[in-house]
């Protein structure tokens, strides 16, 4: 039986697995993040060892933004301008359909897990929801009538901006692009450099996690204001800490203020804002879906 590959490439790590879906998983790897060269020469390395056990028919990537998403570019499967140092302009799709000789789906790694949760996990039977993962970074994607965001380029729901009040929080920012967006408030990142250490080392009753809450909670907002989302989904390592969820549900109540008369937001809010039901598999699921077209 043909199998697929699957890529979900993140900003500290890359998961590199030949299956066909969640549950069906012959191999894996985990590779760390350094340099393009570095990084993409074991992506290409691993999936030549398994080519010599299965037929792989085909590749989908998930991958950290902004990347070149429309198939009729020239940079199609490129990463572009993105924060991560050193990545900015490199050919990744095109790098693994020369070297491995296989057809590949190319998405952002949100867009390729709100694919995932779309099949299998949280937003099945949704024609309209957004997926927001809270890592390293942040980004943001989804489903409007039914069809993953594209446009102009992709979304990038991260790069936001939203109110910062510099006297209660003086830390300037970690997106090198726009400082203090979204991304730069409240990333993972944007926690170790305020704080001085990684959010897992903090505390619950920390004040980090109140401020975390108010500023997701802020991009929420906007998302719901401007989307009209059946649901949003919440993943990536800092929406691990069981304590966030319910802080960011009443935030987004209370900045919403009544504004919004749906009983998905006055009376289910539980249900409303969630988990990824794949968990942290959501990723890899949806570079499989991509592979699959």
């Amino acid at each position: 039986m043909a199998l697929l590959g699957g890529i979900e490439a993140g900003g500290t790590k890359f998961i590199c697995a030949v299956g066909t879906d969640p549950d069906n998983l012959q191999a894996q790897t985990r590779i760390e993040t350094t340099t393009p060269d570095e990084t993409l020469g074991q992506v290409v390395d691993f999936f030549r060892k398994q080519q010599k056990i299965e037929v792989i028919e085909a590749i989908g990537i998930g991958a950290f933004g902004p990347v070149g998403v429309n198939p009729g570019s020239e940079k199609f499967g490129w990463f572009l301008n993105t924060p991560k140092p050193g990545w900015q302009q490199v050919d990744f799709a095109g790098r693994m359909q020369r070297e491995l000789g296989v057809k590949v789906g190319f998405d952002t790694d949100v867009n390729a897990a709100a694919l995932a949760e779309h099949r299998w996990g949280n937003a099945q039977g949704l024609e309209n929801f957004v997926y927001l993962t809270v890592g390293t970074g942040i980004g943001g994607g989804g489903m409007v009538a039914g069809k993953l965001i594209h446009g102009l380029l992709h979304p990038e729901m991260g790069h936001v901006l939203i109110p910062h009040d510099a006297s209660a929080d003086p830390f300037e920012g970690s997106c090198p692009f726009h400082k203090d967006c979204l991304e730069g408030l409240a990333s993972g990142l944007a926690m170790e450099k305020r704080w001085g250490k990684k959010g897992i080392f903090l505390p619950p009753e920390h004040p980090a996690w109140a401020l975390e809450a108010q500023y997701l909670a802020m991009g929420l907002m906007n998302y719901i204001l401007t989307l009209s989302p059946q649901r949003i989904i919440m993943g990536g390592g800092v929406m691990a800490q069981k304590q966030l969820f319910p802080m960011v549900r009443a935030q987004v109540r209370e900045r919403l203020n009544n504004y919004l008369d749906v009983p998905a937001i006055m009376r289910d809010i539980d249900s409303y804002i969630v988990p990824p039901g794949l968990g942290d598999k959501a990723g890899l699921a949806g570079a499989f879906a991509l592979a699959e077209g």
